[in-house]
């Protein structure tokens, strides 16, 4: 009996080292606010989703900037592998992989059901292409609208940011505001508030969330929102290091991606709400509240077809492609 016992206790005691050897414990860096931000409590459901599947995967969610300062180096961190995860916003990354311009172009992605409708088409893969070929993979899909919000003027057509100093978020909208008559100042939103405190920016373009939870509504007297049309709207997905990545095993991956999936659709149904509640903090706040126009939209694409367009088509090797697998979903 007391060896029967001891060999229980052994071959307990050598599945609790084997489930710790396995075990993985992953870090997801963001720079949004903790357990507001649409993509931090969209980050904190994927986490407990995926760990109460597999137990042997643990996360460590750093909201904010906490882990890792700027923002914009999270991509190069995941390279390097130092880095297991993060929410990304992939047009950060376009300095370098100019492909990922296309994820904040102008008039190209028209709105969140356009956007949703793009899942799994030719423009889903090559985006996971492009992911691969520079060292992450691209876990989920969470589009994002989002609109104008200025200090002293209200923004609806092109005409309307002309001498203004102003945020874009990425380099083909900053070109789009150049050419309407703008001067351009680049920083991530976690900066706009000061930035607008301090009479650095008159005016800025972002996602709804981030005009929401960086309480831009204290700063700013007009907000410009999108209806069925988004002028502004990008991909800000859940991405993974590509050597993580392929250090998981098929059951984990598969795991990994069914969460993943699951987290769109509720994603999807999230931006919406998240933007009438924007609206009405703005309201709250006294600001005046404008839905672009779908003439206001086609103003601002003809203008973006002759600026942005042309210029990321020059310079992303694949850049033509993209944009017409875009055009090719309607």
């Amino acid at each position: 009996m007391k060896a029967r016992t001891l060999g229980i206790v052994a071959v307990a005691a050598a599945m609790v080292w084997s489930f710790q050897a396995n075990a993985k414990n992953l870090n997801i860096s963001h720079q949004f606010k903790a357990h507001k931000d649409g993509r931090d409590l969209a980050t904190r459901w994927f986490a407990k989703e995926v760990s109460k599947r597999d137990p042997s995967l643990k996360f460590r969610i750093y909201p904010g900037k906490s882990l890792v300062k700027n923002p914009k180096s999270q991509i190069v961190e995941m390279q390097k592998g130092s880095l297991e995860m993060s929410v990304y916003p992939l047009v950060y990354a376009s300095g370098k992989i100019p492909e990922y311009g296309v994820t904040l172009m102008p008039a190209a992605v028209s709105g969140l059901e356009h956007a949703w409708r793009l899942k799994n088409t030719r423009f889903h893969e090559i985006l996971q292409e492009v992911a691969h070929a520079n060292g992450v993979h691209i876990l989920t899909w969470w589009w994002m609208p989002g609109g104008f919000a200025t200090k002293d003027r209200a923004v609806g057509s092109p005409g309307d940011v002309k001498d203004l100093k102003m945020r874009g978020a990425g380099p083909y909208f900053e070109l789009l505001l150049k050419a309407a008559g703008a001067s351009i100042h680049s920083m991530p939103s976690s900066e706009v508030y000061s930035a607008l405190q301090t009479g650095v920016l008159d005016g800025l373009l972002t996602t709804c969330e981030s005009l929401l939870s960086f309480r831009l509504y204290e700063q700013t007297k007009h907000v410009t929102a999108p209806g069925k049309f988004a002028l502004f709207i990008t991909i800000v997905p859940l991405v993974i290091s590509k050597q993580h990545w392929d250090g998981l095993t098929d059951a984990q991956r598969k795991i990994f991606t069914e969460v993943a999936e699951a987290s769109n659709k509720f994603f999807h149904e999230s931006q919406n709400k998240a933007c009438d509640r924007m609206v009405a903090r703005f309201k709250k706040a006294g600001s005046k509240v404008h839905i672009l126009s779908q003439s206001e939209f086609d103003a601002w694409a003809q203008l973006g077809k002759k600026s942005s367009w042309v210029a990321f088509a020059k310079k992303a090797k694949r850049g033509q492609e993209l944009l017409d697998s875009i055009l090719a979903v309607k």
